[in-house]
This record gives C-alpha cells, structure tokens and sequence, in this order.
C-alpha cells in the first residue's frame, strides 16, 4: 500500500515555479500530466502541468505566466526519466505549445499492455496496484476555466500523485517477463512524435462519413464544415458544441434554402439558427453553385496489384499473430495489428531480416513472430515478385 501523499503546491508565478524546481533539481525521475480542454475548446494548448518527485507534488497553471523554461530543460534531460500514463497526446502538447522534445519516457498505459493486461486506464490500473479508487467527476472538466476549484486541483494532481509507484510496480513486471527491452523500444519511439502538418481545406475530407456523400453533397459539406470551423475557432468553442457532424451531414443531403426548412433540419441549435442561419444558408449556396468539372473528390488511395491470395495470406499470417498472442497472453492488436499484417503479406518476405523493412515493425515483434510470418508466407512467395516499397498507407483490402 502506498503512504499517504501531501497535498500538491499550487504554482502560479513564475518566480514560485522555478523555486519549486530548483528544490528537485537532483531528481532523476519526475511524473508529468497535462489538462487540455479538446471538450470544449477549438484551439487545444496545455491549461494545466501536474509534477510529482517522490517528496513533492505540484501544480503549474501556465496561463498567468511564461514558458517554464526551468521545467522544459529538466524534461529533455535524457538523464531525468519522465512517467505519463498515456503520453501521447501530452507530449503532441508539450512540442506544440513549447517546443519541448522530452527525451527518456515511460509510459505506464503502454507498460500494461505490453505486460497483457485488459484494463489499462490509469483508474483500473491504480486499483489493482494500490486498492486506490480515483473519483472521475471531473473526467470532461472545462480546465481552461478560471479559478479552478480545489476539488478540481486535488482531482488534477491525482493524476501524478501515485504515477512514480505505479512505474515501480509495473517496471518490475516487465523486468520480470523479459519484456522491458519491449517496452523501452516502444517508449523510444514516443520521443519524436508530433502533430503533421494538415492542410485546413481538406478537413472536411478526414471527417468519418464524408465517403457515403455524393460529390455534390460533398461539395455543400464542405462549406457548411468551413463556415462552422471558422464559427468554432471565432468562439473558442469546440466544433460540436457549434453544429455536430451529423448535422451538417444532414445539410448537405437536403441543402435546405430557406431558414423555415433549416430549422426543420434534424440537430440545427436553435441559437445558432437564430444567429447565423443567412450565413448557413449562404455556404449552402455555394456549394449548390460549384461547377460540375469542380466538384470536390477524395484523393486516389494508394493502388496494390490485385492479388487473389491476399486474403490467404494475410489469414495465414493472422493464424501466426493470434498463436504468438495467445502464447504470451497479449490482445492480438497489441502484437500486431491488421494493417501490419497486409504489409508484411504485400512485402513476401523469405528472410527475417526483410522485415525491418516495414518501418513500423518493432524489433521486439520480429523476434517474437519473425520466424513464423516467413514461414507461412513461403508457400505463397515462391516465384513472386515482392513489393519494391514498404508503405503502410490505407489499403483496399481491409476488412
């Protein structure tokens, strides 16, 4: 059982931060949390920073103060290891906000699945480490607001408070399977990542549902989807808490052009109705009005070479995955996932070593099923010719 954990200091200047880093300078392990507010903002940036050492526990409300550049130099010390449960999005966070590249992570989400186990939310994880059970009342908070309550910073530094424990815990697991190698491979890879670059005009192409439209409805989806953006980025407001998705699907099928049929349009806000309905009636203009020959399209996905035995293939393959997964006790998508499967299927290979040619193959994974894939990829790889590129884009042969 854990001991009881002294309440977080809650940071606020930028002379309180750095004093309380200067007092963990030595620390060689610190756990880090960030609060976003996606729920209910358009434009996500960190509105919260949780510590905590092994001593001490902190809060750091980044909005009334600069960069904290102390804390930034001690995240990408690759000697400082830095513990997330579920780093991706705070480190996507982290490098966009701040530049930030952290340098030595574990993550314990990450850490669970690798050691098979089915319920890996920080919650279920605490429970079954600790007998801890953390209070999700303020799972959707808004954290952008000000001030914060103090239920809402003591929910907050749960989040930290016992994530150095946990570490210990599920690192002695891993050590204990012969899986951390696995694990440090996987936490490797967490250093680099970052959001692309997206071209804002084509997102309406990325939203699920837009391939069942016409190119016409597709043409008004478009700019009903461009005129609630801007709407959404003018508030601050996440777009659903604007006009959902399944509205605007629903403009675009009946392009309504009066405000009366707009308001019989099925999930239309009768605010937003009242407020900005010329304005939707006007993007839905324009997209009545675009030329055929000018019709938006989606881009040509990438092309593979009919192939007849894919489907063997990739069966014979999968037949590899789930008696890997089964004998390690690992969730089949963990080991490895369908669309690795079609790669290695498309890439034939007849030596082990091919397959570090697929980029997104681990190291760990060729060692656990390398040997299996070839062999059951030989009977189809004689006298074929392998794919000239590995690429993992979508392919047309997904289930």
């Amino acid at each position: 059982m854990l001991a009881p954990s002294p309440s977080a200091t809650y940071l606020d200047a930028a002379v309180a931060v750095d004093q309380w880093l200067a007092g963990i300078r030595q620390t060689g392990i610190l756990a880090l949390d960030t609060e976003g507010a996606s729920f209910h903002r358009y434009v996500d940036r960190i509105y919260l920073i949780q510590l905590s050492t092994r001593e001490r526990h902190a809060i750091i409300d980044p909005l009334p103060i600069a960069t904290p550049a102390g804390l930034g130099a001690l995240v990408e010390d690759p000697a400082v290891e830095i513990v997330f449960h579920d780093a991706d999005y705070d480190l996507r966070l982290l490098r966009q906000d701040y530049g930030w590249q952290v340098r030595n992570v574990f993550d314990t989400r990450i850490a669970a699945q690798l050691l098979g186990l089915k319920a890996f939310g920080l919650a279920a994880l605490l429970e079954r480490s600790f007998g801890l059970k953390l209070d999700k009342k303020h799972q959707r908070a808004d954290w952008s607001m000000r001030p914060l309550t103090a239920d809402m910073l003591d929910y907050a530094a749960q989040d930290t408070m016992h994530l150095l424990g946990l570490r210990d815990v599920l690192r002695a697991e891993l050590e204990a399977k012969g899986r951390l190698t696995w694990a440090a491979e996987e936490f490797a890879r967490l250093e680099t990542i970052g959001w692309a670059a997206e071209d804002p005009a084509a997102a309406f192409l990325r939203i699920k549902g837009a391939r069942d439209l016409t190119r016409r409805e597709l043409a008004l989806f478009r700019e009903v989807v461009q005129w609630r953006d801007a709407t959404a980025l003018a508030l601050d407001r996440a777009t659903f808490r604007v006009v959902g998705n399944e509205t605007l699907f629903e403009l675009a099928r009946l392009a309504p052009r009066t405000r009366d049929a707009l308001g019989k349009v099925k999930g239309m806000p009768r605010g937003i109705l009242e407020r900005a309905g010329d304005a939707i009636l006007a993007a839905i203009g324009r997209g009545l009005e675009v030329p055929e020959a000018e019709l938006p399209r989606f881009p040509k996905a990438a092309r593979w070479d009919r192939d007849p035995d894919f489907d063997h293939k990739v069966g014979a393959l999968k037949a590899v995955r789930d008696a890997a997964a089964t004998r390690l006790d690992l969730d089949p998508g963990v080991l490895c996932s369908r669309e690795r499967l079609e790669t290695v299927a498309r890439l034939l290979p007849r030596e082990v070593d091919d397959l570090t040619r697929i980029p997104e193959f681990r190291r760990w994974q060729i060692a656990e099923m390398g040997a299996g894939f070839v062999q059951a990829i030989a009977p189809f790889a004689k006298g074929a010719k392998p794919a000239a590129a590995v690429d993992p884009a979508e392919s047309p042969y997904r289930e």
